[in-house]
């Protein structure tokens, strides 16, 4: 999300990035994740339609299903689209595969619909199949040659986000390393991403954390709350929450293989409001807290810790409740919204419908103005659905 930039800073910002030929899938601080795991979420065009309202400029989808890029044709949103774990066999095996889905998932829809990344695989590194683990990087190298053979390289990042099952530790930040039987994979991966210039994309989850040791860690630590926090003997540096602990985890993973100016963006983070018994910290205020407080940290667009010039950038995990996703409950309930359209909880955001959530006071940065700009847009649409 692009948080309200003046006319001048908008216009600094064009002006520098217009000198940069290596692209930038991501505009401002805050992104959120478009699952659409569900039979009952709203169509691609009310989505839009609910992103634009809330200011929502960067999003990211697991597929490149042609209805979504349709809908996303003129809205400025910046999209990055996937390539399905399931096919990274074929278009590691083949450059013309690899053709073909750029040609049938891309090229047709640029530059209306502002595909700005190819995800290639979703976590593989983090995985048990280490099938995967092997054609990943020939994946991911046939498809930015086919980007830059129809000239799209410079306008298409290309790029592979894992999850933290690629560590061999991660606490504290300084111990940070990604596991050895990784290293074959890891490195030549992260050479080809430091040649196209690609950041390193991280699923970062603070509720996965706390959930599988709530005795021993502060859900206060974990959700932005006043804490003690922690403190770092080797870097000499206090941490008052998780999430920027564990960016700080993956720049010295990253530094330990050699890769230490490589960016880091959280390609998934976030809270689920409900869950299972064994699922203590899954509730609709924990949700709020964190989502809310994560919000608030973005904007203030600066660093971590270990990292305090690398702007921290990240993608909320999701957009939707998703009422078909497998596994424990918590999996099907980190919406922002709910099925509906409407808020799962206070953050800021309008929904597409009126919401029982207790009503929130304006975040610093965002006032009463924009507020009756947001119900005027779900207004609007509520009229345009129901008549």
């Amino acid at each position: 999300m692009t948080f309200y930039y003046s006319s001048s800073h908008r216009f600094i910002l064009l002006a520098f990035f217009s000198n940069v030929l290596i692209a930038a899938a991501f505009t401002g601080t805050y992104g959120v994740n478009y699952g659409r795991i569900a039979d009952n979420i709203p169509s691609p065009e009310s989505v839009v339609t609910l992103m634009k309202a809330a200011k929502i400029k960067n999003t990211r989808i697991y597929d490149a299903d042609h209805e979504v890029l349709k809908a996303f044709k003129g809205s400025g949103i910046e999209i990055i689209i996937g390539v399905e774990n399931g096919l990274l066999k074929d278009i590691g095996a083949s450059e013309d595969r690899a053709m073909d889905w750029v040609k049938q998932n891309v090229e047709p829809f640029v530059p209306g619909t502002r595909i700005r990344g190819i995800a290639v695989g979703n976590e593989v590194l983090g995985g048990g199949d280490q099938g995967l683990w092997e054609v990943l990087l020939p994946a991911v190298k046939n498809v930015h040659s086919a980007l830059d053979r129809l000239h799209l390289a410079d306008d298409v990042e290309v790029s592979s986000p894992h999850s933290a099952g690629v560590f061999a530790s991660s606490f504290p930040p300084s111990a940070g390393a990604f596991k050895e039987t990784l290293t074959p994979y890891m490195k030549p991966l992260l050479e080809f991403f430091s040649q196209i210039k690609s950041p390193f994309y991280i699923n970062t989850y603070p509720f996965l954390a706390y959930i599988s040791d709530p005795e021993h860690i502060d859900i206060n630590y974990a959700i932005f709350k006043k804490n003690p926090g922690i403190y770092d003997e080797k870097t000499k540096l206090h941490y008052d929450n998780m999430f920027e602990a564990q960016i700080d985890a993956t720049y010295a993973a990253l530094e330990k293989a050699g890769f230490g100016k490589t960016e880091v963006i959280v390609s998934e983070t976030g809270w689920a409001s409900k869950g299972d018994p064994n699922e203590a910290g899954a509730t609709v205020s924990n949700a709020r807290t964190y989502n809310l407080n994560l919000r608030k940290r973005l904007l203030k667009k600066k660093g971590t810790p270990y990292r305090p010039k690398n702007v921290v950038k990240a993608y909320v995990f999701a957009m939707f409740n998703e009422n078909l996703k497998p596994g424990p409950t918590s999996e099907r309930n980190f919406g922002l919204f709910k099925a509906d359209g409407s808020i799962s909880y206070d953050i800021g955001f309008t929904g597409l419908v009126p919401s029982s959530a207790t009503s929130f006071s304006s975040l610093k940065g965002i006032g009463s103005s924009y507020l009756r700009m947001y119900a005027a847009c779900a207004a609007a649409l509520v009229l345009i659905i129901t008549s």
